[in-house]
């Protein structure tokens, strides 16, 4: 396996003293998971947080060996995770992505999906102006694995946490049911910041 593509950065899980387990969503090979030395030092770490868009220069011997990588940062979601809002989205999304989808199948809608959901968090004045494409991107999600019916019509806020509170049983059943980490914790955490908007 030897790639190179941008990826949006899902997930990065501790290994060994200083390296990192990244899992990142490519366009066109899906999620890949890979070692990424030095991903807890001083030069990487700000490479290596959830929501980033990185440039990631990945290979390995062989399909069976973790693949190693060499990210570049080209996007940085870093200024909003101060944003307690915009923090708890973007956790929830990419979270619940690399929980969800099996590796290296390619998901191109999800992929343009998800940049564009995670760009509108980060560029909008209020949460009011992406709820709306989070509660569509759950959706298209579980279409995309084959657990979902149609794209929600949504035409208020209010409408749009409805359907979230709605997508939140079959999130838990069908992506998550496998998954060791409590992932719907970020996504409980996201609601209950969302519910102060309408309080």
């Amino acid at each position: 396996m030897q790639l190179s593509a941008p990826a949006i950065l899902l997930a990065a899980r501790a290994h060994g003293e200083t390296a990192v387990i990244a899992r990142m969503l490519t366009e066109q090979h899906g999620m890949v998971a890979a070692y990424v030395a030095g991903g807890r030092g001083r030069q990487l770490r700000p490479v290596v947080i959830p929501g980033n868009i990185v440039q990631a220069e990945i290979r390995a011997r062989s399909d069976s060996q973790l693949p190693f990588a060499r990210l570049e940062l080209v996007t940085s979601r870093g200024p909003w995770l101060g944003e307690p809002l915009a923090a708890a989205a973007i956790n929830w999304v990419t979270a619940l992505t690399a929980s969800a989808l099996p590796e290296r199948n390619p998901y191109p809608t999800l992929h343009s999906a998800l940049g564009g959901l995670l760009d509108a968090i980060c560029s909008s004045d209020s949460a009011r102006q992406w709820v709306e494409a989070l509660a569509v991107y759950e959706a298209l999600l579980l279409r995309e694995l084959g657990y979902g019916g149609q794209r929600p019509a949504i035409a208020d806020l209010g409408q749009a946490l409805e359907i979230l509170d709605r997508q939140e049983a079959l999130i838990a059943r069908y992506l998550l049911a496998d998954t060791r980490a409590d992932v719907l914790a970020a996504r409980q955490l996201l609601r209950q910041r969302l519910a102060r908007m309408v309080s």
